[in-house]
């Protein structure tokens, strides 16, 4: 696996100022980057030693990548909760406007709808303000999900925070279209579910792959809705973008020795336990639950 580094790290009272001064002159910044432009600046230090740090004391910055649908919510907030660290989904901050009466919200329904990508000035606005709301309540560190999406971010966030560790998290196309058309979102408590039973079997050496669907309570099930942007065509559309522009993101962080690739090998029962194993963090839980 790819090890962790903990470089020195801006102060969580200089994160936003640093997001302001970036935004402003976003313009300036290069479409591209290069190794030479932004060179690899340490060698990792052992994962279990930073994660295992105490919690007040954890300053972790990671990155989740990965299709859409494939997970990065789900397990990004779940080790953001292991770590004591927040996790911070731009889909979400996305979504918050969205539902809110700002200026954006008729502009980024429209973008969202079309399956489109939000463009760099919007998410960066939506970031800064998430960073400032996170500074006041004294965060530090965070797991980022959905940001950086394009090498162009990446160079953006890499003049923010020294980036520990990116998980990108694969999974086979056909199930991820399966899995997206069964998502629901119950319209009072806001959880999401699944309907989707997925079983695949194995083809070409490659494993099946079995997720069973995550059902909602009794008091759920007739208040779900579906995404408006979780239709077969729109998915397909996301995909579409994200092989584009986001896997040359993936090879940057390959070739800078900070990427884990993390194949699921199915539901959360199975890539939990698998996934923690991989960031040596399956003794921290066992911890967690026995002081549970």
């Amino acid at each position: 696996m790819a090890a962790i580094t903990r470089l020195s790290t801006p102060s969580s009272s200089s994160i936003s100022h640093i997001w302001r001064r970036l935004y402003s002159s976003l313009s300036s910044i290069p479409e591209t980057i290069t190794s030479s432009q932004s060179p690899f600046l340490a060698k990792f230090n052992n994962a279990t030693d930073l994660a295992r740090k105490d919690p007040k004391h954890r300053n972790v910055q990671w990155v989740f990548l990965g299709c859409p649908g494939v997970g990065k919510g789900t397990y990004a907030s779940r080790l953001s909760t292991l770590l004591a660290v927040p996790h911070i989904a731009t889909g979400d901050l996305v979504r918050e406007e969205l539902a809110s009466s700002g200026s954006l919200s008729l502009q980024l329904a429209e973008i969202v709808n079309q399956g489109k990508l939000v463009s760099d000035e919007i998410i960066l606005s939506l970031l800064s303000k998430r960073l400032q709301a996170g500074e006041d309540r004294g965060e530090s560190g965070f797991i980022l999900d959905g940001f950086p999406r394009t090498i162009r971010q990446a160079e953006i966030l890499e003049e923010v925070a020294d980036i520990d560790l990116v998980v990108n998290l694969k999974l086979r196309e056909d199930v991820l279209v399966e899995k997206c058309l069964g998502r629901r979102i119950c319209s009072q408590c806001g959880k999401n579910f699944n309907m989707a039973s997925i079983n695949v079997k194995g083809e070409n050496g490659s494993p099946g792959i079995i997720m069973a669907p995550l059902l909602p309570p009794s008091h759920c099930v007739s208040k779900l809705i579906t995404r408006a942007d979780d239709t077969e065509e729109v998915v397909k559309e996301r995909l579409r973008i994200y092989n584009e522009t986001s896997r040359p993101l993936e090879e940057v962080y390959r070739s800078r020795g900070k990427l884990l690739e993390f194949d699921l090998p199915g539901g959360i029962p199975e890539s939990w336990p698998k996934l923690l194993q991989a960031l040596n963090l399956d003794d921290e839980e066992e911890k967690q639950s026995a002081v549970a």
